[in-house]
């Protein structure tokens, strides 16, 4: 295993599983900053590593009139304030090339969405500048196919690679999981992450937008410690039914720490 040390935190075993959470995209100035507080707080006395995530801008939404969020500027402008406030690293999506430079000058982790794990040009770029990068394993890859991404950022020299398991398309409109992706991923000698959220996502499944089964992330979350992942994605919102984009897969925050305490019992179970 090759851990990714990004600032103090270190993602891969023997170190304690990590959590990627935050709203699913930059709806506001104080909501995402009350979230990225309320987390910090919770992880803090739970003693979990935590990492910032919301989106500057969805790009691949379902429909176009869907929210995409604040744009790159005034986003990055957000998350550059919350990671300095709240002294916290914050990772977010980048959707084309020419967004990389830019981006880098405000995360610790530049995310490749799902859709775009195949973009060489998108992924060398990220790559080459020197910071964390975190790839979702597109819904149509086989877990075996990202050592192909995973060539393609060591073809850089770059070695902060994270890998994220988000499901699998299992016919119209649905995702499930295969558990086993965690353990094949590991073979590339880097750490994987599991997201809870997305994997309960239906895309597209009504119709103009997406929607998603909430009620199973817990149960999924769980499942991923005990196969052995060396984090967790979740994405979580106050107030999930008036979120602007993924409310229907999104734990509500309130719920986040009873599941916590859960998944810390099962890795020290584990140990």
């Amino acid at each position: 295993m090759n851990p990714v040390l990004i600032k103090d935190i270190q993602i891969g075993r023997p170190g304690p599983f990590v959590l990627i959470s935050g709203p699913c995209v930059i709806e506001d100035d104080q909501t995402t900053f009350d979230i990225a507080s309320h987390l910090k707080k919770l992880t803090d006395r739970l003693h979990i590593p935590f990492i910032f995530k919301a989106s500057y801008d969805k790009a691949n939404r379902t429909s176009i009139s869907s929210f995409r969020g604040p744009g790159i500027k005034k986003g990055l402008e957000v998350l550059g304030y919350i990671r300095n406030e709240l002294k916290i690293p914050v990772i977010s999506d980048v959707h084309q090339v020419c967004e990389v430079e830019m981006a880098a000058r405000s995360l610790d982790v530049i995310q490749i969405p799902a859709f775009l794990c195949r973009q060489t040009d998108l992924i060398v770029a990220a790559a080459n500048t020197g910071k964390a990068i975190n790839v979702k394993k597109g819904q149509f890859l086989a877990p075996w196919d990202m050592k192909n991404v995973v060539n393609k950022i060591l073809s850089t020299g770059n070695k902060k690679i994270i890998l994220t398991d988000r499901g699998v398309s299992f016919g119209y409109n649905n995702l499930v999981t295969d558990f086993r992706c965690i353990k094949i991923m590991h073979k590339t000698g880097f750490p994987v992450i599991y997201d809870a959220t997305h994997s309960v996502q239906l895309p597209g499944g009504a119709g103009t937008v997406s929607t998603g089964q909430r009620e199973f992330v817990p149960l999924l979350a769980r499942a991923a410690i005990a196969a052995g992942a060396d984090g967790l994605f979740i994405e979580t919102h106050p107030n999930p039914e008036k979120a602007l984009s993924d409310g229907p897969n999104s734990l509500r925050i309130d719920d986040l720490e009873e599941l916590l305490v859960k998944l810390k019992a099962i890795e020290a179970a584990l140990t």
